[in-house]
């Protein structure tokens, strides 16, 4: 069986590096081509030292250039949109691991799924801790009349509350059925946080941090706490690699890694 040709979307970035790393020393697949907005070779060494791929800054170009089966997207939301378009344009099935999108661009990024026929899946968080984490939240969440979120994540992290964040929330409103009780408050403070349907989400952003998410919920008498952490980039990469040997085998998208999983 032929190993499945990879392209890295955003390959020089700090998780781009990692998906690289992580796919080339995969039996079943091949890195054939490298992108990013800063590339200013015409070349990237994998990890072998020695095995060089086309790299530009252009998707489109590698495209052409490798023939991939599937692009992985780890770069930042407008990118990421530009580089739907393209792989779909292309026939090439997607994984994408950025997050930041509206609505709006889900629903085009369904839309082109669709319309081309081929596979896109896409994860707020391909961590596999991160993902036992939102479903058992949304298992306790029936039971609870309270919760809150914390996450907390590195400085340099362009969006919040992060996507993880956003979709535990909408997934346990689901699973409980209504939205969750929230204290009265007499005055509205900002520093409250976000309120999606009654979870209050606490975004933290600081130096030294990773990714980290704490789901609180209470209700008489007691709490619960359901809390993720990772340690490295690393702890994405097995979840990436499942999303790519499946994202070949369907059609339309595919949004979280819990439905691979089986959850």
């Amino acid at each position: 069986m032929n190993p499945i040709k990879v392209g890295v979307h955003g390959a020089l970035g700090k998780v781009g590096q990692e998906v690289v790393r992580a796919v080339a020393r995969e039996a079943d697949m091949q890195v054939v081509g490298a992108v990013d907005v800063k590339a200013s070779a015409d070349f990237l060494t994998l990890p072998d030292g020695t095995t060089k791929v086309p790299l530009s800054t252009s998707l489109e170009e590698i495209i052409k250039k490798t023939k991939p089966d599937v692009i992985v997207d780890f770069s930042v939301a407008q990118a990421s949109l530009t580089a739907v378009r393209t792989a779909a344009a292309h026939k090439v099935h997607m994984v994408i691991g950025t997050t930041g999108m509206t609505r709006e661009n889900m629903e085009e990024v369904r839309r082109l799924a669709d319309s081309s026929g081929v596979g896109i899946v896409m994860a707020p968080n391909f961590a596999l801790g991160a993902v036992l984490m939102m479903h058992l939240a949304k298992l306790a969440a029936k039971y609870f009349d309270y919760a809150e979120i914390i996450e907390l994540h590195h400085h340099q992290k362009l969006d919040a509350p992060s996507g993880t964040a956003l979709l535990t929330a909408r997934q346990m409103v689901q699973a409980r059925g209504k939205p969750f009780l929230r204290p009265a408050e007499k005055e509205k403070f900002a520093s409250r946080g976000d309120n999606v349907e009654g979870i209050t989400i606490h975004s933290v952003r600081l130096p030294g941090l990773m990714a980290h998410q704490e789901v609180l919920l209470g209700t008489s008498g007691q709490t619960l706490s359901i809390r993720h952490d990772t340690i490295n980039r690393e702890c994405y990469m097995p979840g990436v690699l499942i999303a790519v040997r499946e994202v070949v085998k369907r059609k339309g998208l595919t949004y979280g890694l819990d439905a691979l999983l089986g959850l």
